[in-house]
């Protein structure tokens, strides 16, 4: 499955893509509040790039930004210092 940055996914999609259980991707969106889409079926859909930062964050040792657009100045920051 290919996943471009700001794809909306599932948690069983993201869960994939990072390494990590679909139950952890849910917890981290109600913990940090994740940026959603809404819904696919049953399913919450939510937006990778924000997932992507948090467990970078966390890979890294970083505290979490606490809002989805204090994430997006973080990627964005990170994206430029690496150009």
């Amino acid at each position: 499955m290919i996943v471009t940055p700001h794809a909306p996914v599932t948690a069983r999609q993201a869960g994939e893509r990072l390494g990590r259980e679909p139950a952890t991707i849910r917890k981290w969106a109600q913990r940090y509040k994740v940026r959603t889409f809404g819904r696919a079926g049953r399913e919450v859909v939510y937006d990778y790039a924000d997932l992507a930062v948090i467990e970078w964050c966390i890979w890294d040792g970083h505290e979490i930004p606490a809002t989805p657009e204090e994430r997006d100045e973080l990627r964005t920051a990170r994206r430029t210092a690496s150009v």
